[in-house]
């Protein structure tokens, strides 16, 4: 056959058209939307339903943590946080949904269908073999529960607490708190937490000395006619609570650094007094 010269014009044509669909599909792929779902917001976050934040609590939930086992009315101080560490991350309250799991099934090793959990968990070395944490979003405070009616359930200082008589179990946090505020003299020391309880409850006490989170279970579940009084000011050595996430959850940084944006700007510190404080007459022992 005759052989055609390949014409400058068309050679042209052709150099041109190939650089035009490398330009597309250049733009083509930066134009491409990440595989990751995320908020409709455009935040990008991966999470386990586009355009949500699934967060989860357990069942049933309790005062102050939240209020009237509704995590989705945004009250108690756990349903606050969740609240404002979604909207740091850019979803509002309508962009969350709520779901229940149980608290050992939350730390335990595998796979989640939830992006986030609260439930009042201490961050230990080893829940974080298993799962990811925040940074912390509460310190425990050491707390009094007293007998109704008795010296102990008026006293609004320390010096007040002194002239009663308040247990504690050894080789506690508590303990700790407790000798150091109130001098060891002062002190009836219990082996274990709960031989503490049967010694309010066998009026052999007046008062005892424990985590706040364990005040509000003694109350609300072991004592009858008991209230938290108060509860004292210094922080060391309490428990630190975190939000949990799945074991190499992309979205560990973010929620952190969320949590870490609501303490530096004092919202924490605000949603402590007003749940943790006021909203449950546990004021701070002078």
């Amino acid at each position: 056959g005759v052989i055609v010269p390949f014409a400058p014009s068309l050679r042209r044509a052709t150099v041109v058209a190939a650089a035009a669909a490398a330009i597309a599909l250049t733009l083509s792929a930066c134009s491409t939307p990440s595989t990751d779902s995320g908020s409709g917001d455009g935040s990008g976050l991966p999470t386990v339903t586009e355009g949500k934040l699934t967060i989860a609590t357990g069942e049933p939930n309790y005062e102050p943590w939240f209020v009237d086992d509704d995590p989705s009315n945004g009250e108690g101080f756990e349903g606050a946080v969740a609240n404002a560490v979604a909207e740091q991350l850019g979803y509002t309250a309508d962009d969350i949904v709520w779901v229940r799991t149980t608290f050992d099934g939350a730390i335990a090793p595998g796979p989640k269908d939830w992006d986030i959990n609260l439930q009042q968990f201490s961050i230990t070395d080893d829940r974080k073999k298993a799962v990811d944490f925040s940074s912390p979003y509460y310190t425990t405070t050491q707390a009094v529960v007293a007998v109704g009616g008795s010296p102990a359930a008026s006293a609004t200082t320390i010096d007040e607490l002194k002239a009663t008589k308040v247990g504690v179990a050894s080789g506690t946090t508590s303990y700790t708190v407790a000798k150091a505020q109130l001098g060891e003299a002062d002190l009836n020391v219990f082996n274990s937490v709960d031989d503490v309880v049967l010694a309010l409850k066998g009026g052999q006490i007046d008062a005892m000395i424990t985590d706040l989170p364990g005040a509000f279970y003694v109350v609300g579940a072991q004592l009858d006619d008991g209230v938290v009084t108060g509860q004292f000011a210094d922080a060391n050595g309490g428990d630190d609570f975190g939000i949990v996430l799945p074991k190499g959850s992309a979205l560990t940084a973010d929620v952190t650094k969320a949590v870490d944006a609501l303490r530096d700007n004092g919202t924490l510190d605000e949603l402590q007094q007003k749940w943790l404080s006021d909203a449950v007459d546990v004021p701070v022992l002078k």
